[in-house]
Order: C-alpha cells, then structure tokens, then sequence
C-alpha cells in the first residue's frame, strides 16, 4: 500500500511540477549612431527582482506616489556581451552586422543548450530624430521559456 501512495504521490508532483514555467529575456542594443560612436551590447541579468517590492497601487482614496527607490531597483548583477556597431567611419559596417548575428546566434544556442526554448522576440528602433539628433539604437529582447 506504501509503494502504491508513494508512486501516486511522485505521479502528482511530476505531473503539476512539469506545469510551471518559467522566463528569461536576454537583451541585444545595438547602436545606429553614425561614425561608430555608440555601444552595442547583448545583457543577461544575473539576479531576480520581485516587481511587486516596486508597485503601488493607485486608487481614489490612496494617490500616494511611489517611493520605490531607483538604486533599489537598479540591477548591478549582469553578464555584458561586446557588440559591434552597426556604422563606422566609412558608414553602414555589414560586417559588424554578421559578426553581431555570430555572437547573438551563440548566446541564443547555448540557451537552447540549457533547456530553454525561445518564445518570442520583439524588437524596436529608435532612430535619428532630425537635424542634430545623433542619437540611435536598436533594441531585440529574446524571451526564452523552460
């Protein structure tokens, strides 16, 4: 009778086990500024936050602002990948974008390695914004699932 309970027992805690998920995202920011003069980095965050020690709630009664603090917030634990930027001296570097493909192809892989599955990708550009504007980047969150 034991081993029936125990099997049972084991049954239940693998099959409701096997039901949770979990999520990673890996950020790729890779510059468009022209004459090469940004940073393009892959992130990897390497500590959890909870976001509930940072959200308040709004209501009519309590309006009272959050006081989170932004050091609080901030995340000093991460792993930084070097990329190259998009432009050079000479302008559009196609071969900074293969090498960026190569690095970012790697990292994806050895998630996958690690028993993560790639869920979903998104991706936006903020880009120069007229005359003087010298600013750019181009931003991809990779959000894996196990």
């Amino acid at each position: 009778m034991k081993r029936i309970v125990c099997t049972v027992m084991l049954g239940l805690v693998t099959l409701f086990g096997a039901n949770a998920q979990e999520y990673k995202i890996i950020t790729s920011v890779e510059s468009i500024v022209p004459s090469g003069l940004g940073r393009s980095r892959i992130i990897n965050v390497q500590e959890d936050k909870d976001y509930q020690e940072y959200t308040s709630v709004q209501t009519d009664e309590d309006n009272t602002r959050n006081k989170s603090s932004r050091s609080d917030i901030r995340v000093k634990n991460f792993e930084e990948t070097k990329l190259l930027n998009f432009f050079n001296l000479g302008g559009i570097r196609f071969q900074n974008i293969a090498a960026n493909d190569a690095l970012i192809t790697s990292k994806i892989n050895t998630m996958i390695a690690e028993g993560w599955e790639l869920a979903f990708v998104t991706s936006a550009v903020e880009s120069a914004g007229g005359k003087g504007d010298a600013n750019g980047i181009f931003i991809t969150r990779y959000i894996f699932k196990r």
